[in-house]
């Protein structure tokens, strides 16, 4: 049995790294707040521009002339990936870095093994994590901490031109989808070519009798960088709610491991203590008996 000094250590130790988690886990709840107040408020400008892209493109005789509507061979292919700049949220980060060697293992091998992937990282922990075993031809890991949407419109601007110029085939987007606080859901998003409308539904697509001014491709012409960039902005407010959300858990059950870890503690070294105590009193009573005979 160890020692009650060990055991007193010990203690103090855990209480510590108790009080840590417990200030960590009341940061991240403050600052999610925030996030998942941004990313909520967002989803509907996002998903009702989406529906009028829907209905545009139903409603256009012909997108051949809409490069970032090309649906081609798959020869290139950019990930953009978006992760955290710190730790102490579980598998956030891990999972993100799993997702894209299954995509480069599975669904990119050829491309991979002749090295047509580019990859694009938005943080630092999931950057350092694939840089291990693969080319990181771009990162930034400002965004997650300052969610600038001039910066991550500029990186939007850029794939849509390597897209219409056939440097790139295919443009993926691998990050945590915020659901609610204890729950994100890890997504592979395409992000060009556009072809998931986001659910237009046949009814929508009925519904286009409008009288368009301009013409449709004008509209369609300015309208989709837009939406494209906003669309990119919004998964990395996903991802940084879901950051929060992931470090709040995690930070919650540390905590709360940490209470049960004290809990057992603390009975040992009552268990020790008592036994030290009833050590001395038979040590006393037997010195006092030697004395008496």
């Amino acid at each position: 049995m160890a020692s009650l000094k060990e055991i007193r250590i010990r203690i103090a130790s855990v209480e510590s790294t108790q009080k840590i988690t417990s200030a960590m886990k009341m940061v991240s709840a403050a600052k999610l707040r925030r996030a998942q107040n941004a990313v909520l408020n967002l989803r509907p400008y996002s998903n009702k521009l989406n529906e009028i892209l829907g209905n545009l493109s139903s409603a256009s005789e012909s997108l051949d002339g809409m490069p970032l509507f090309q649906v081609r061979p798959i020869e290139k292919v950019a990930l953009v990936v978006i992760s955290s700049n710190r730790g102490l949220c579980g598998g956030f980060n891990a999972n993100v870095a799993k997702k894209v060697e299954h995509l480069l293992q599975e669904d990119y091998a050829q491309q991979a093994q002749k090295g047509n992937v580019k990859i694009y990282c938005i943080g630092k922990k999931a950057a350092e994590l694939i840089a291990r075993k693969h080319d990181v031809a771009w990162r930034n890991e400002t965004l997650p901490d300052t969610t600038a949407f001039d910066e991550i419109a500029t990186l939007a601007e850029q794939l849509m031109k390597d897209f219409a110029t056939h440097q790139v085939d295919c443009v993926k987007i691998v990050y945590n989808k915020f659901v609610n606080p204890a729950t994100q859901e890890l997504c592979a998003e395409d992000f060009l070519p556009i072809v998931d409308l986001n659910g237009v539904g046949e009814e929508s697509k009925k519904n286009n009798d409008y009288i368009f001014e301009p013409s449709k491709e004008a509209i369609l012409t300015e309208l989709i960088p837009k939406i494209l960039k906003l669309q990119m902005y919004k998964t990395l407010l996903d991802s940084v709610a879901s950051e929060h959300g992931a470090r709040m858990t995690a930070m919650h059950k540390a905590t709360d491991n940490a209470t049960e870890i004290l809990k057992d503690l603390r009975l040992k070294y009552n268990n020790a203590r008592q036994s030290s105590i009833t050590n001395e009193l038979i040590e006393i009573v037997s010195g006092a008996e030697a004395l008496n005979n």
